[in-house]
């Protein structure tokens, strides 16, 4: 059977044709010479691949003086400079939490260009895929006052994810295992679809154009209704062989610690989750909070009980930033997710616990904070989409 949607495949789809268009994507605008310094290619790579990216409008070579920059070479003509030509196609990206799903359509520069958010009603699958398929559409509607195709869908989801196969193996929080989402989202939008872990989408958004570009190694932990935590080693997000790579939500700091739903004790998890954070502040302070709003306000109006609840997070926190320092030694961890509204209970005992826990030069690693919307986790899906766009092996 044909697919659902009309396929217009990306030109020169090769391992350095990829490689060239995300490094000017990230990086650019470059002169050839610079793609081919930071891409490890020689100059005859770079202009093969090069000249069918142009002259399908994916890329635009500008003479340094229309560039609007003084840089030139000391002898000879300038060199002209090389730009993603962001208009040329859109994308949508798709974020799914709990209780909600955020959509965004960007350009392929993957600036955002229009964001919606819909309530999700029920969790299960045939009812996410419905608000899926609405929110698409009114974001294809959107697009069709920019004149340019939709090429392409990611979506975002917590848990286990198999992106080879777009399928969702085991996310918590929506109850789900081994959803073909891929195929079905591709059914229902009528676009390619790219299935990826969430924190894992949003670190290639950090990669590409946030705290992680120009970084070789470095990490993206999340704080929120899950602990996640995604990461870059030698330039590549790394997924491991079953998708689970970097699930530091269940990695034990304190064995005495308390239960996780997991089964075990002490998991990083049962400390710093939002709803485990809700049950403890609830159990230390017999004060019947439902909700994190609720918990964080007892600690800030300097509840005893309810601030050693954080405390006890952040330093469990800042163990589990220890263990992926040591572990990969990263140049920088980004710290980022809802949980970063409790910041300012635990931000000490992150950093103490982190460089009491760190050996010998990770603790020289950088800790970040970086308080990023939903918007921004979408954004990292339509990052994932436009990946599977330009690469060789999809």
């Amino acid at each position: 059977m044909p697919p659902p949607f009309p396929v217009e495949a990306f030109p020169a789809r090769t391992p350095a044709a990829s490689q060239i268009f995300t490094t000017v994507l990230s990086h650019g605008p470059l002169t050839r010479a610079d793609v081919a310094r930071r891409a490890g290619l020689s100059a005859a790579a770079v202009t093969k691949a090069v000249r069918p990216l142009i002259e399908a409008g994916y890329l635009v070579e500008d003479a340094v003086e229309d560039a609007g920059t003084e840089t030139r070479p000391a002898l000879g003509r300038p060199a002209n400079l090389v730009r993603v030509d962001a208009g040329r196609a859109l994308f949508i990206g798709v974020k799914i939490t709990g209780d909600e799903i955020f959509g965004v359509l960007t350009d392929l520069c993957c600036r955002i260009r229009v964001a919606r958010n819909f309530p999700l009603t029920a969790r299960a699958p045939g009812a996410v895929l419905a608000s899926v398929a609405e929110l698409a559409g009114e974001l294809l509607t959107e697009a069709d006052g920019f004149g340019v195709p939709v090429l392409g869908c990611g979506i975002a989801v917590s848990g286990e994810v198999d992106r080879a196969e777009g399928a969702v193996r085991y996310s918590p929080f929506l109850d789900w295992r081994d959803v073909p989402l891929a195929e079905l989202a591709a059914m229902t939008t009528g676009l390619p679809v790219t299935v990826d872990n969430d924190v894992r989408a949003l670190t290639v958004a950090e990669q590409w154009f946030g705290a992680g570009a120009g970084l070789s190694d470095f990490a993206v932990v999340t704080v929120g209704a899950g602990i996640g935590c995604g990461l870059v080693v030698h330039g590549r997000v790394v997924s491991g062989v079953h998708g689970v790579a970097g699930e530091i939500g269940h990695v034990v700091v304190d064995p005495a610690g308390p239960p996780c739903h997991c089964g075990r004790r002490g998991c990083l998890q049962a400390f710093a989750g939002d709803a485990e954070i809700v049950a403890r502040v609830r159990e230390a302070t017999g004060t019947p909070v439902t909700d994190s709003a609720g918990a964080l306000a007892l600690a800030h109006a300097g509840h005893p009980g309810a601030r050693e609840v954080y405390a006890r997070a952040g330093e469990a926190i800042g163990r589990g930033i220890a263990t992926v320092a040591n572990l990969l030694g990263p140049e920088r961890v980004i710290i980022s997710g809802e949980g970063l509204a409790a910041y300012d209970l635990f931000a000490g005992q992150i950093r103490d616990a982190f460089t009491a826990a760190a050996f010998g030069s990770a603790a020289r690693c950088e800790l970040l904070t970086r308080p990023l919307s939903f918007d921004e986790w979408a954004r990292g899906a339509a990052a994932t989409a436009i990946g599977s766009f330009v690469r060789a092996d999809r």
